[in-house]
């Protein structure tokens, strides 16, 4: 029997050491090791680095450069429509490129020294010029860092997941690595940012110095990956159909995969979770909590639930499978969310539950990119095309929208409540903008993405799908 199912995978074993690996769970062929697993995660340091410093930008644009928090807030948004517009056409490019190193793999190389220049351009904001000039600057260098660099990373990047394994099983774990990477590096900026920056002087100088150190590590992340990475998948199942649909076609098949629009939806949603968490605290902590270096110390315990996350996250989709454990995650945030509108001007609450809350983002931050990937599989089974690339520009294109509303949000949001970065203490109408915010939005999106995932049960089909994907490409 076992010999059957590994003949009619879509991913034979070509090699002796591949044959040493051996079948995942569900039958499909094991292409990776360990260090292939660390390699890949490392690309999550430059993403979560540029993800994490442009989720502060408003607080370093409105207290540090002094750009109007209503500017700031449309600045976002606009940087984030424009981002979500290439993450489109960079899907197109990742499957029309051509290389001796594949598709996703090179824009792993080609991307690591320009990634270092974006994130310095961030906070060389000339500080005597006009508010038009900052403005304008703020404007130029935010499109490049995210709709140019980000997204010439994001895309193939994600990609390289569904092009380096078929194994769901393999995916999950790169999905977990990811996640690890991505949110130790996310934490650091979350925890000493404010606290470096001010030890350094708290100007803006201060932050540029960071930023460098950063770019640095960034860069040499993205190579790391670049070593690390091959195309095993590509190489193996690539076929001429992909290249061959028209973009207008891709869009109308990618919206007739039911499975893609969920996730289309449920990353949008949960991503909005992602942004006002590390950008929102420390307005939280400096007004409500009267602090704002407590940003570092609430940063410092949320580890906790975020190491407990990685540690069970793992046994979970093992036990529970993809999806179940991801919408189980979903149910805690939302009760911990729920209890702390009831005390939000507590610390203690803010702590505990707060804690709780960031233990119930890591399942779908392990997982979110798993259950998009997988979604290749059923558009290919529906459909006959099999677009990778496609599926992640797309899919992000959603993402970058959620991220853009939630940015944009923050700006607004603390506009319409008098906000002034200028003054020492707010007055009630912008302490009640932070509270809504940091307290009373996350738990709707909570709320919202649970729904959604509900209506997701690919786990299920994924092994029959792609054993009848595999019975038609040996034919």
């Amino acid at each position: 029997m076992e010999e059957e199912i590994l003949n009619s995978n879509p991913i034979k074993p070509s090699s002796k050491k591949k044959k040493e690996l051996g079948l995942d769970s569900q039958g499909i062929q094991k292409t990776m090791r360990l260090h292939h697993y660390l390699g890949d995660g490392a690309g999550q340091v430059a993403l979560n680095s540029i993800n994490g410093l442009i989720g502060m930008l408003t607080y370093f644009y409105t207290d540090k450069v002094g750009i109007a928090a209503a500017t700031v807030g449309t600045i976002m948004l606009v940087t984030r429509i424009i981002d979500a517009i290439t993450d489109l056409v960079m899907g197109k490019v990742v499957d029309a490129t051509k290389s001796k190193y594949g598709k996703a793999r090179p824009w792993m190389l080609w991307t690591s020294i320009p990634t270092f220049l974006a994130i310095i351009l961030l906070f060389t904001v000339p500080s005597d010029a006009s508010s038009t000039t900052k403005t304008i600057y703020a404007l130029v260098t935010v499109t490049f860092a995210t709709a140019i660099m980000y997204t010439a990373i994001a895309i193939p990047y994600g990609s390289l997941m569904a092009m380096r394994t078929r194994s769901s099983e393999e995916r999950g774990k790169m999905g977990i690595t990811r996640s690890v990477f991505g949110y130790i590096i996310g934490m650091i900026i979350a925890i000493i940012l404010i606290p470096v920056t001010n030890m350094l002087g708290g100007d803006q100088s201060a932050w540029i110095k960071v930023a460098v150190i950063l770019g640095i590590l960034s860069s040499l992340s993205l190579y790391f990956t670049f070593l690390a990475s091959k195309e095993q998948n590509h190489e193996e199942t690539q076929n001429l159909k992909e290249e061959s649909v028209s973009f207008l076609e891709s869009i109308k098949l990618l919206f007739k995969n039911k499975y893609w629009v969920i996730m289309l939806f449920a990353q949008l949603f949960i991503n909005m979770m992602y942004v006002l968490s590390g950008s929102t605290g420390v307005y939280y902590t400096k007004y409500i909590l009267g602090n704002e270096n407590l940003v570092g110390v609430m940063g410092a315990v949320g580890l906790i639930p975020v190491f407990l996350g990685f540690a069970l996250v793992g046994p979970m989709i093992k036990k529970f499978g993809l999806t179940k454990t991801a919408r189980i995650g979903l149910v805690l945030g939302i009760i911990a969310s729920l209890i702390r509108c009831f005390m939000p001007y507590s610390f203690m609450a803010a702590l505990i539950l707060g804690g709780i809350a960031t233990f119930a983002t890591i399942p779908m931050m392990a997982v979110g990119g798993v259950l998009v990937n997988n979604t290749v599989e059923y558009g290919e089974w529906q459909s006959g095309k099999r677009l990778v690339g496609m599926v992640n520009s797309a899919n992000s294109f959603g993402v970058k929208i959620g991220s853009g509303l939630a940015a944009a949000m923050i700006g607004w949001i603390l506009a319409f409540g008098n906000y002034d970065g200028a003054l020492a203490s707010q007055p009630d109408s912008a302490i009640t903008s932070i509270l809504v915010l940091t307290v009373y939005t996350p738990l709707a999106l909570f709320i919202i993405t649970y729904l959604l995932l509900r209506k997701y049960d690919l786990d299920e089909k994924y092994p029959q799908i792609v054993k009848e994907l595999a019975e038609r490409n040996n034919k």
